[in-house]
């Protein structure tokens, strides 16, 4: 084995590893950001209902 072929495969391997960490790292960020974009419509919905709730309760009072 020559030194060339040597630096190959720690070039590969060192490739490897550093697409893995990245791969993870952008795969925790689509799923914060998918989190945080289902978090924002339940709150929406959330917003809208308790609104409704209490404008029929103001409503009912006056």
């Amino acid at each position: 084995m020559n030194k060339g072929t040597v630096w190959t495969i720690v070039g590969v391997v060192v490739a490897v590893v550093i697409a893995w960490f990245l791969v993870n790292i952008l795969f925790s960020l689509l799923w914060f950001i998918g989190k945080l974009v289902v978090v924002a419509v339940v709150a929406v919905i959330v917003f809208f209902v308790l609104r409704m709730l209490f404008a029929r309760s103001d409503d009912t009072q006056s």
